[in-house]
């Protein structure tokens, strides 16, 4: 596996590779990889002759209360798992390499994807990511992009832009990888203590809660009382929010349908956990 820190690098090795006829996998990752990031390398190794994965905490999606500076990083255990996954090339940029300066030309998202959940409780954020994926994409050229399904709202976003922007870029949802207790993996899990780690459970729990209400029928509001009981009795859980969604627009449902998403955000402690299941 190659390394490489520069943007002029990362465009000559993924030009190099369309031109000997491989197609391209991308997996833009904040680092501390975990096992879902190992799902989504295994999925673009499968799919594409040549793999890049990129690792840089992005500060435009945070704000300012939020976990920039304590955001856990390893660069050595990331090199080692991106390798060991067949990554063909890691790209670590700086952050005076992605931003020279400080950008005043950011993408903006609107509509019910920017107004309600993520968008609402984290202003700013999706905006952030959203500009800095925009870049990446830019830098690395036509490609399958891999993100997982446990951001669901980023998900959207990003289908979002590369589809009224006409990026020429295939994203590709991967699923969520749970722990056996069902939390989602999450770079974040590391902020848990023991006491907190066992709380957590319960996001899982009251989603499949939620997702049991649908398959007996239960119309939208059955479906997220059912999820938001369990997690007002949960103790040490503070909720955010429980929402039935539409997967694009994340607007409100009036009636339950499979493929609809059914998200949840809450505090454990001092760390912020989202999660969320699709009705099937």
């Amino acid at each position: 596996m190659r390394e490489v820190a520069s943007s002029a690098e990362l465009r000559a090795a993924t030009d190099a590779a369309r031109q000997r006829g491989a197609g391209i996998g991308f997996v833009p990752t904040m680092g501390a990889l975990h096992a879902g990031h190992r799902s989504l390398l295994a999925a673009a190794r499968r799919e594409n002759g040549f793999v890049v994965a990129s690792v840089f905490v992005n500060p435009l999606q945070f704000g300012p209360a939020e976990d920039l500076a304590s955001y856990p990083r390893d660069r050595g255990a990331d090199l080692t798992m991106l390798a060991a996954e067949g990554a063909d090339l890691a790209f670590l940029p700086s952050e005076k390499e992605m931003w020279p300066t400080p950008p005043e030309v950011r993408l903006q998202v609107g509509g019910g994807l920017a107004e309600r959940l993520e968008g609402l409780h984290r202003p700013g954020h999706l905006d952030g990511m959203a500009t800095v994926v925009a870049k990446l994409f830019h830098l690395v050229g036509p490609s399958r992009a891999y993100f997982g399904q446990k951001d669901a709202q980023q998900l959207a976003v990003i289908r979002r832009m590369v589809g009224d922007l006409a990026f020429p870029n295939q994203v590709v949802a991967c699923p969520t990888v749970r722990e056996p207790d069902g939390l989602a993996v999450s770079s974040r899990n590391a902020y848990l203590s023991p006491r907190e780690r066992s709380r957590a459970a319960a996001l899982h729990r009251a989603l499949e809660a939620g997702l049991a209400a649908f398959r007996a029928g239960g119309d939208p509001a059955a479906v997220e009382a059912a999820a938001r009981d369990l997690l007002e009795d949960a103790p040490g859980v503070d909720l955010h929010y429980v929402a039935l969604v539409d997967p694009a627009s994340f607007e409100s449902v009036k009636q339950t349908e499979p493929g609809q998403v059914l998200a949840a955000a809450a505090r454990v402690g001092r760390t912020r956990l989202i999660d969320n299941v699709i009705l099937e």
